[in-house]
């Protein structure tokens, strides 16, 4: 049997969607938006969102960003300088908590002139405070006592909305037997499901296939074995 040759795809980049209106609302973030949805009425001028790579909490981020005008900076690269050009009114997302702080003590200063109400932040990690290591207690105990919400990773509803936004993205016509096959056999997470509609939409493409459920098969085979942890 002589086989089919594949399309050449070329290796052109989806820009994932972080706008307000690409955000899909279940109960598995629902805590995590009405925070988002509350400000400026926050009780507290500093929070932090808990999630799981994967789970959504970087959208979320960007939405408060887009709402709030604030600035963004990876804990990893904060500096005290930074902080210090920061006016009184602003807002500041510093992302990733647990992968490192560049200085404590201008996270420390940040959350000190958020107390006294004069900055909004929004802090994102994968480990809630008590779990993460601090070298200044005072920031160690300031850390723990700020209000904290948990996005949990996507329950099948979510799942399976995002599978059919992403599909319509692509301007891929997919059948609700397929959708329900992948959200049961899938990675539970928001990156699992950028990356498994990318890898289905240049299958169909290479192949002229439409999208089935032996497509899917082939996709989730490619996809590796399920981890729920990533």
């Amino acid at each position: 049997m002589i086989a089919v040759p594949r399309q050449l795809v070329l290796d052109l980049a989806h820009r994932e969607a972080l706008g307000v209106e690409d955000f899909l609302v279940s109960r598995s973030n629902s805590e995590a938006v009405e925070l988002v949805d509350r400000w400026p009425d926050w009780p507290h001028p500093a929070s932090i969102v808990i999630g799981t790579q994967g789970s959504g909490k970087t959208h979320l981020s960007h939405v408060w960003q887009l709402r709030s005008s604030a600035g963004l900076v990876a804990a990893s690269a904060i500096t005290d300088a930074a902080v210090a050009a920061l006016a009184d009114g602003d807002a500041l997302v510093v992302e990733d908590l647990d992968r490192g702080i560049a200085d404590e003590q201008a996270l420390f200063h940040l959350l000190n002139r958020a107390g006294e109400s004069k900055l909004a932040v929004l802090l994102t990690s994968r480990v809630a405070p008590g779990g993460l290591e601090f070298v200044i207690p005072d920031l160690r105990s300031r850390m723990r006592a700020l209000p904290f919400v948990e996005v949990q990773p996507p329950d099948e509803a979510l799942l399976k909305s995002v599978l059919v936004k992403l599909f319509a993205d692509r301007q891929l016509t997919v059948e609700p037997p397929v959708i329900e096959y992948l959200s049961l056999r899938m990675e539970r997470s928001m990156k699992a499901a950028n990356r498994l509609v990318d890898t289905i939409d240049r299958l169909a493409l290479a192949m002229h296939r439409k999208v089935t459920k032996p497509l899917a098969a082939e996709a989730l085979a490619s996809a590796g074995p399920r981890n729920e942890h990533e």
